[in-house]
């Protein structure tokens, strides 16, 4: 790296380190929306629980209901044109303000380019830096043509430092050019269940059909953070990579200021254009449950998250509904032992504390014939609250039947 990049390099952070943190009212802004172009293709990554719907509080529906429903759950201020809180081991949504909106998402679309990296590439191994790596600009770690490093390091860099430069690198290492890497991010999205996201580049600098949602951005933050080699570095506050040509160390101080704010905050990544406005996804855990906050275009984003966090914390739950191979309900037969019908898996739902005396449990049987094998799914337990199916689970059949035909269920 030349003399003059190090010294910018180390004079950024010297002011990085001075500056202090300074909460801004919140104050509303206008939404904007693209069209979804989405390539429906296979992922070659891991599978994730399916999506769940939104079934939590929003800001449309908590004016609408009596001020009794809303005494202790009223929703924190929220200045983001577009935000959602989501309870990371269920998936369920606790709090959504035009979350399904397309937006530039500028820098957090490195969140998916630290996961793809980090599941696709070996740490270790060494990346040259290419002259058009080496030509990003806005935010970078001033990489120069022919420097090496590890993958893992340029990893660190784009999530910590939010390296332009690191993600066009990352890309080419893994993909062989940027543009190919780019597809697989889209490929992986799909399979996240990210349908409202398009990917055009690695890092996230503005581009019309370079978009993504609040809940999506929610989705694949929640994936990430379940990978223990991207949840570590998401949580760091300060660090320091090691380039091996020329060999020096750079130090490094996260964007993420929550994690000096909230001292529950462990991750993950911000994000700011002119276009997307200051943008954050956000994890914090306490006490074992952890959430994810996503803030787009927002005048307070470490104050929206920190808010959004709390209220999850204090005003919801996760309550265990029922757990895998827990007898449900009994599949009556003609002249013969009812059949025990029993929960294919464990179902949690998080929803605010005020709803927990609402929730609805239902059965709805769909086995109308002989024989039954052992292990055939029977029908679903569902899970209702306030009107709407919120989840459910499948029950399968205990044991094998091989009675005569006529037979009658139990509803």
């Amino acid at each position: 790296m030349s003399r003059q990049k190090w010294m910018q390099a180390c004079c950024c952070v010297l002011l990085l380190t001075i500056w202090s943190v300074q909460p801004v009212q919140a104050m509303n802004l206008t939404q904007t929306s693209e069209e979804s172009v989405i390539a429906a293709t296979q992922s070659k990554a891991k599978s994730v629980p399916k999506p769940k719907k939104a079934f939590g509080v929003s800001q449309k529906t908590n004016k609408s209901n009596s001020k009794e429903e809303n005494k202790g759950t009223e929703l924190p201020k929220i200045s983001a044109d577009a935000a959602v809180l989501m309870d990371a081991v269920t998936g369920d949504v606790l709090i959504d303000k035009q979350a399904h909106t397309h937006r530039p998402p500028a820098s957090t679309t490195k969140i998916m380019t630290a996961i793809l990296g980090l599941e696709l590439g070996r740490p270790d191994e060494v990346v040259t830096v290419s002259s058009k790596a080496a030509a990003v600009g806005e935010s970078t770690i001033h990489l120069d043509p022919g420097e090496k490093a590890t993958l893992y390091e340029l990893i660190t860099g784009a999530l910590i430092k939010s390296g332009n430069d690191a993600c066009v690198a990352i890309g080419e290492q893994i993909a062989g050019s940027e543009e190919q890497f780019v597809r697989m991010m889209n490929q992986k999205a799909l399979s996240l269940g990210a349908t409202d996201t398009h990917f055009e580049n690695t890092n996230g600098l503005p581009n019309k059909n370079h978009y993504s949602t609040a809940y999506d951005l929610a989705l694949i933050a929640r994936y990430g953070m379940g990978l223990p080699s991207f949840s570590s570095i998401t949580r760091q506050k300060e660090t320091e990579i090691h380039f091996l040509e020329p060999d020096f160390m750079m130090d490094l101080r996260n964007t993420n200021k929550l994690l000096w704010n909230y001292p529950y905050a462990d991750g993950v990544k911000t994000g700011t254009t002119n276009a997307a406005g200051k943008c954050l996804v956000a994890s914090a855990t306490k006490d074992g449950r952890q959430l994810i906050a996503v803030v787009l275009h927002a005048s307070d984003r470490f104050g929206d998250a920190q808010r959004m966090l709390e209220w999850g914390f204090n005003q919801t739950e996760t309550v265990s509904v029922v757990k895998a191979g827990e007898a449900v309900a009994e599949f009556s037969l003609d002249n013969d032992e009812p059949l025990k019908a029993l929960a294919e898996h464990s179902l949690d739902v998080s929803i605010t504390k005020s709803d927990h005396p609402k929730i609805e449990k239902k059965i709805n049987w769909i086995k109308s014939n002989l024989p039954i094998q052992a292990g055939e799914e029977l029908g679903t337990f569902e899970v209702w609250l306030n009107g709407k199916k919120i989840n459910s689970v499948p029950l399968l059949a205990e044991r094998e039947v091989k009675a005569p035909s006529r037979f009658f269920r139990k509803s």
